[in-house]
């Protein structure tokens, strides 16, 4: 397979008021739900509960905290009180996912920050969970090495899910115009799709080290997922 090749997405240069740009993250909250991305993290969240109690998530790259709203409303029965901080550049924080979070007994807190900063300011131990949706794939090899490097003293699991390098995955998103996505999304997508990841890619990438259990693969038909654990 083709190696990975980064492109600037559009998005990442429009406003956050732009009607272009606002439609399209309208556009990737529906393409997170036909991805599965909610249920392939959620299995592996339930895991990390049947071994320890989760108290603090910090979700990197996570915008306007939407998709980790879906999480929490799926795992809070079992994890009352967490306190999620959602990490990314430019973000906006709507009253009505406030509300949701606050319904379910969770705190949220948006820092606007770029995130390997902000990891790097992070004391350790400060979180259970670092999740990553659809975000590693906009990094660099080097600048992934730095983030694992640094999410590796802030949080004992990382888990991660991102865009799976691949042909088919890569015609689908030359499709979506036929459901009605935006030019945003309809460029953005492919390029996701080339920037993405397979096989061992990022665990090649992980600091080697015996007290850290990875483990790595593609997750239904678009997807790849990455999980680093730490022993104890």
């Amino acid at each position: 397979m083709w190696a990975r090749h980064l492109e600037r997405e559009w998005l990442d240069d429009l406003p956050s008021d732009d009607s272009a740009a606002q439609k399209s993250r309208r556009d990737l909250r529906r393409l997170n739900y036909l991805m599965l991305h909610a249920g392939i993290l959620l299995r592996i969240l339930r895991t990390a509960l049947a071994l320890t109690t989760i108290h603090s998530i910090i979700d990197i790259g996570g915008g306007d905290g939407t998709f980790m709203l879906t999480l929490a409303r799926r795992i809070a029965r079992r994890t009352p009180g967490v306190a999620v901080t959602v990490v990314d550049r430019r973000s906006s924080l709507s009253q009505e996912t406030y509300r949701g979070f606050k319904a379910l007994g969770w705190t949220i807190d948006l820092v606007e920050a770029d995130v390997l900063e902000f990891l790097a300011q992070s004391t350790p131990g400060r979180a259970n969970v670092i999740i990553a949706n659809l975000f590693l794939h906009h990094l660099r090899e080097d600048e992934l090495r730095k983030l694992f490097g640094l999410a590796m003293h802030v949080a004992p699991l990382f888990v991660a899910c991102e865009p799976h390098r691949g042909w088919f995955p890569l015609a689908a998103s030359r499709l979506l115009w036929a459901i009605g996505c935006n030019k945003v999304t309809q460029h953005d997508a492919p390029a996701s799709v080339q920037a993405g990841f397979r096989d061992r890619e990022l665990s090649m990438i992980w600091p080697q080290h015996h007290q850290w259990l990875l483990q790595e693969g593609r997750a239904g038909p678009f997807s790849h997922f990455f999980v680093a654990r730490h022993a104890d």
